[in-house]
């Protein structure tokens, strides 16, 4: 034991001490104060080293010490770990990120097809709508042509009649007659 050596050396140089050389009478006499603190210190040191006192104080210095390493090994081993799980949330950060990025651009490439084809719609429902119209406008066109006819032909025939009603004799009305009904029947058979 490399303590021991030590603890003689200090109790020797404890008697060596020089307050100890001033005391009164010899050293090494009971009557000596110096000389019976001395022995009690031996003999208190004595009872320390035979109850292994220094060895129980440096076992318990050693098992804190290694309780302390023990602490900062399991301190180092939490601050990995702790490395690692924010590693790990700034990975699945950034992979979540790279999600968000992938559907917002997803969603602005859908929006703009469905733009492209809202616009799509709207042209072909615009066509739509101008050939309906252009159908209306012709239909309309054609029902005037026809509404206009017909009230030609009203008046023409107004105007025939009167014209013939006043040039007509009876005789000619009645022969006309006859040759339409011959001319009608001529067609029926």
């Amino acid at each position: 034991m490399l303590r021991f050596p030590r603890i003689a050396t200090l109790v020797l140089a404890g008697m060596a001490a020089t307050p100890a050389l001033a005391a009164d009478g010899p050293f090494f006499s009971l009557k000596n104060t110096d000389f019976v603190v001395l022995l009690g210190l031996i003999v208190f040191i004595g009872i320390l080293i035979y109850f292994k006192v220094p060895g129980l104080v440096m076992g318990m210095l050693d098992q804190r010490a290694d309780g302390i390493r023990s602490e900062l090994d399991e301190a180092r081993a939490l601050r990995e770990e702790a490395q690692s799980l924010l590693a790990s949330y700034e990975r699945k950060h950034r992979e979540v990120q790279e999600q968000a990025d992938r559907i917002v651009a997803a969603a602005k490439e859908e929006a703009q097809i469905a733009a492209d084809q809202a616009r799509a719609d709207l042209e072909v429902s615009l066509v739509r709508r101008i050939a309906a119209a252009e159908d209306q406008i012709t239909n309309a066109q054609s029902a005037a042509i026809k509404e206009v006819q017909d009230q030609s032909v009203t008046i023409a025939i107004a105007a025939a009649r009167a014209v013939i009603a006043d040039k007509m004799t009876a005789a000619e009305a009645n022969s006309l007659i006859d040759a339409s009904i011959q001319d009608v029947e001529a067609k029926l058979h």
